[in-house]
């Protein structure tokens, strides 16, 4: 009896285009054009799946050659290879040993019989098994030949980092690891030099993928030490880390919990650099009430970063230094107060710095860094605090969460390192830096909540704001203001319309869905991404190895702010998501709100990824206009018989109803609805710009900046 067939693994689109070197869109015209073309096997009506093979098969008839790269035919063949093959943690293990050969050692190896490549390969391997944490003795047999090739290939061609990230993201989708965020290189970059001096030995209690530890690594760090409770993430800090650290550098990982079950317990060291877990209640609360590292107070459960930051500090010799990146609300919690006062009396916080939205997972949060010394015995406790917003003034209305590529990082890490650099010198000759940097007084600072978040402290005092330069400040915004106001009314003049006649025009109309059904148009929704999905798009972006560039989002709420994409995917999460055109028609998938219903995609919007809350409309342009279907989609009636729900009303695209016009009328009421929105975001505008000069001009007449003109 034969023996059935393994099944083939199944694509998305976004990897047929990757297999083929073609765009997402050349596929799509694929699909719509050649009859013959592989029918989805699985996955969704937005998202379908396709058989390997077949589609292999298709482009070999049309003569269309794979155009893979070396980390793309590693990651298929990852999919395909035999469950009883090598697991990703014995190919991380090689990664390391063969990042260490030359490439012709590696081309060499790569021509050899299957027999001679596993024999060498199984050599290799065992001579750096040590520094992967938790990894059994690594053997590799003759049904792992495939992969092992595309493995070295992608170490020859693309480097290690390249393959270190695919083989980090199959075992993240192994294991079912999820919420692993990387830290982004500028920020870790940020962190490590707001470490005074050049600390030789550095900890990381929850290394994640070892960014902190390779920025550690880069500014002269000669021990490294990490941990973290997911298996694959200490796994890959360890070949990561030890791939890019220099000769010499002594790297030493290990796996689990590190405040239930610290690895390194009698360890101190010079700096410790994290990014720890925000809001886990299940940190050890109950089991460590009595834990000796809890000098200043023992943190209430709903308060786990303050365990981890006695816990680094417990970790530091005395004068040592530790940067922790943490959530805004450890800054403000009432029931953090009494620990955060200690803190501040013993002078073990040394500063705390503000990043703006987008600077790092989760994007939409404005997260801080805090710097924290170990108080030395024989020195008296400090008598300041720094803070530091480099953000400056507050967001203006309807900007929106900030996506991670349009962060300033040139800004934000010389204005902050530039103020503690100051301070760490002389912090009683610190001057404040109007707006951006102040110390203040550890009095000050011990009031009935001893909120220490940065924009509170920086603006605490209006001494320190120029009167010119505020003056200048709100003229310029009162001149904007006025602009745009005439421009409001010119619009306002120019918008010409007629009576439809003694009574409304009636249409006929057609449902969105039977619009669809015909071909008219084409109704496209992002696929929700799962947390183990963004796990996995976190471990393709495991360093400079990794050439893909995060690919902008436009999301629900940026529509109803009326901002560009300010979201943010890899390529993982971008084959659920679909490519924004220019010319479609982008509607909210909650109805309400003040902000806009629906956007005409214009230059803006184009290529970037359709992100949650929104629905994409995609008219065929030779029988139906954007801007019309625009106006008529978005209409206030449309939109209520076509929802559903009671306190928050979700829309059903599929019955929104549209007249059935001829296109040479479609575009006359196209262009009128065009001009209404115009006006309402020139509106909008000025709205905002009234409400920023308002806040300029009273903020400086009660600060003493400004005075009233004499009547």
């Amino acid at each position: 009896m034969s023996q059935p067939s393994t099944p083939s693994a199944q694509v998305t689109a976004a990897e047929i285009s990757r297999i083929a070197g073609v765009t997402r869109a050349t596929v799509s015209n694929w699909r719509r054009r050649h009859d013959d073309f592989p029918a989805p096997s699985g996955g969704t009506d937005s998202s379908p799946l396709y058989d390997l093979e077949e589609v292999r098969a298709w482009l070999a008839s049309r003569g269309q050659h794979t155009a893979a790269t070396p980390s793309g035919e590693l990651r298929t063949t990852l999919r395909l290879r035999e469950p009883a093959g090598a697991g990703a943690s014995d190919l991380l293990v090689l990664v390391l040993a063969a990042a260490r050969r030359p490439a012709d050692e590696l081309t060499d190896l790569l021509a050899g019989s299957d027999a001679d490549l596993v024999k060498r390969a199984n050599e290799a391997a065992a001579g750096v098994a040590d520094v992967v944490p938790e990894t059994e003795s690594v053997r590799f047999t003759d049904v792992d030949t495939t992969v092992l090739r595309a493995l070295l290939l992608c170490v020859r061609d693309e480097g290690a980092q390249a393959a270190l990230g695919v083989l980090a993201e199959r075992e993240l989708e192994d294991s079912a690891a999820s919420g692993a965020y990387r830290t982004p290189a500028p920020l870790a970059d940020l962190m490590a030099g707001l470490v005074p001096g050049a600390p030789a030995r550095v900890l990381d209690p929850a290394c994640g993928s070892g960014t902190l530890l390779t920025a550690a690594a880069a500014r002269g760090a000669r021990e490294l030490y990490g941990q973290d409770s997911v298996p694959v993430q200490a796994r890959r800090t360890a070949v990561g880390v030890t791939l890019t650290a220099s000769e010499g550098t002594q790297v030493t990982v290990r796996t689990g919990d590190s405040l239930r079950a610290d690895a390194f317990p009698d360890l101190t060291v010079d700096a410790v650099l994290c990014n720890p877990p925000y809001g886990d209640r299940d940190w050890g609360h109950d089991e460590l009430a009595y834990d000796s590292r809890w000098a200043y107070g023992f943190p209430p459960r709903a308060e786990s970063e303050l365990a981890w930051i006695q816990h680094a500090l417990a970790h530091l010799e005395p004068g040592g230094h530790a940067v922790l990146l943490l959530p805004p609300a450890t800054a403000s919690r009432s029931s953090g107060r009494r620990i955060r006062a200690e803190l501040i009396r013993s002078g073990a916080l040394r500063a705390v710095a503000a990043l703006p939205p987008g600077a790092a997972v989760p994007l939409h949060i404005g997260l801080q860094v805090w710097v924290l010394q170990r108080p030395e015995p024989t020195r008296p406790a400090y008598q300041t605090v720094l803070f530091v917003d480099p953000v400056g003034e507050p967001s203006t209305p309807g900007r929106g969460a900030t996506r991670s590529g349009s962060v300033d990082w040139t800004r934000v890490t010389e204005q902050i390192l530039s103020a503690w650099t100051a301070y760490a010198e002389d912090p009683d000759a610190f001057e404040a830096q109007a707006g951006v940097a102040r110390a203040v007084s550890v009095v000050d600072l011990l009031d009935e909540v001893v909120d220490v978040t940065p924009a509170r402290q920086v603006r605490a005092s209006q001494s320190d704001i120029d009167p010119e330069d505020l003056a200048r400040e709100a003229a310029a915004a009162r001149e904007g203001l006025s602009a745009a106001v005439r421009t409001v009314a010119e619009l306002a003049g120019a918008t010409a319309w007629d009576a439809a006649g003694a009574s409304a025009r009636e249409w006929r109309t057609a449902t969105v869905s039977d619009l669809a059904r015909g071909g008219a148009l084409k109704v496209l929704r992002a696929v929700p991404v799962s947390p183990r999905a963004a796990a996995e798009a976190e471990a393709l972006d495991a360093g400079s190895g990794d050439s893909r560039d995060p690919r902008p989002v436009l999301t629900g709420r940026d529509l109803n702010a009326g901002t560009g994409p300010t979201g943010l995917s890899l390529e993982v999460q971008a084959e659920q998501m679909p490519e924004i055109a220019e010319g479609d028609v982008l509607v909210r998938s909650l109805v309400g709100g003040s902000g806009p219903m629906a956007r005409v995609a214009g230059e803006a919007e184009a290529g970037a990824l359709l992100g949650t809350g929104l629905h994409l409309f995609r008219p065929d342009p030779a029988r139906l206009d954007p801007w019309f279907l625009l106006g008529f989609l978005s209409s206030e009636a449309n939109l209520a018989g076509a929802s559903t729900g009671s306190s928050t009303l979700h829309l059903t695209p599929g019955r929104l109803r549209v007249p059935l016009l001829p296109l040479e009328e479609q575009r006359r009421y196209g262009e009128a609805f065009r001009h209404v929105e115009a006006l309402r975001e020139q509106a909008r505008t000025a709205r905002d710009l009234a409400e920023e000069t308002a806040r300029l001009v009273s903020g400086g007449l009660a600060g003493g900046q400004l005075v009233p003109e004499p009547t």
